[in-house]
């Protein structure tokens, strides 16, 4: 019987942008990170989501490259002025920002004669002895420097680098999920989810609430969600890198489950 999960490396993505944080500009790309990471058995143990603030960059920076395998960031590699991580990843491991050749040649390439103008210009520089992610969308690059991989905040440029980026990076076991849906308020089996975790220590085990408004659910419902045709229910998503234990662990839940007489679905695994 497997007692640990199967090892994966580690991330944390640092989502940068004084836009973000006030409010003017929804964040897009962490959701879509966080699967492909997944997919790719890399698993996002962190995210934060920090201002434009050079000092506050590198000190992020600073603490989490230490802490884990990877480190993905989001924003701030444009052309305007407060465009300024590239610059803070380059004082957090001591090297010059410079343009690089390789960046010059792509912007070149891909602007009209006389189109690389000095705001453009800025997209290439590249921190000393960093390696370029492509950008097949605006070929402005970003780039990877030791664990530190940074990229667009703009999402449709960001996921493009994600995924030219995500086949050269080393992945581990990728993580299954299964999940049990409850036509019961979590309150009511909230006991029986608690004795299975004591029992499966090394699956994840999480209970997630979810409200139907009674026109999707028929009339009669007692509103505390201790009724079957009441508008509350419960996902308990259960997620493991071993496969057997998983279906140890979902067992055991569906046992219990039926034991107390409470309705449930299991759904596909993912």
């Amino acid at each position: 019987m497997s007692t640990n999960p199967l090892p994966q490396p580690t991330a944390a993505a640092v989502i940068i942008g004084n836009e973000i944080l006030s409010g003017r500009t929804v964040e897009g790309n962490l959701n879509y990170l966080a699967k492909k990471l997944g997919a790719k058995g890399i698993h996002l143990a962190e995210a934060r989501l920090i201002e434009d603030d050079e000092a506050m960059i590198m000190a992020t920076l600073n603490e989490l490259r230490r802490r884990y395998d990877y480190v993905f960031t989001s924003g701030g590699i444009g052309p305007t002025h407060d465009d300024i991580t590239a610059l803070a990843v380059a004082k957090t491991f001591g090297v010059e920002l410079r343009p690089d050749p390789r960046a010059v040649a792509i912007l070149t390439a891909h602007y009209p004669p006389g189109g690389l103008t000095p705001a453009r210009a800025k997209m290439t520089e590249i921190p000393v002895g960093a390696e370029l992610i492509p950008n097949p969308v605006s070929k402005a690059p970003g780039f990877s420097l030791g664990n530190v991989h940074v990229m667009a905040g703009v999402p449709d440029i960001f996921r493009a680098m994600v995924d030219e980026l995500l086949p050269n990076l080393a992945g581990g076991a990728v993580t299954l999920a299964q999940t049990i849906t409850c036509a019961i308020g979590e309150s009511f089996i909230a006991a029986e989810l608690a004795a299975i975790q004591k029992d499966f220590p090394d699956v994840q085990m999480g209970s997630y609430p979810f409200y139907r408004p009674p026109s999707q659910t028929g009339s009669g419902s007692s509103g505390d969600g201790s009724s079957s045709s009441s508008p509350f229910g419960t996902a308990l998503v259960l997620r493991s890198t071993d496969a057997a234990r998983l279906d140890q662990a979902r067992d055991a839940l569906g046992a219990s489950l039926t034991a107390q007489k409470i309705p449930f679905t299991v759904e596909p695994r993912t």
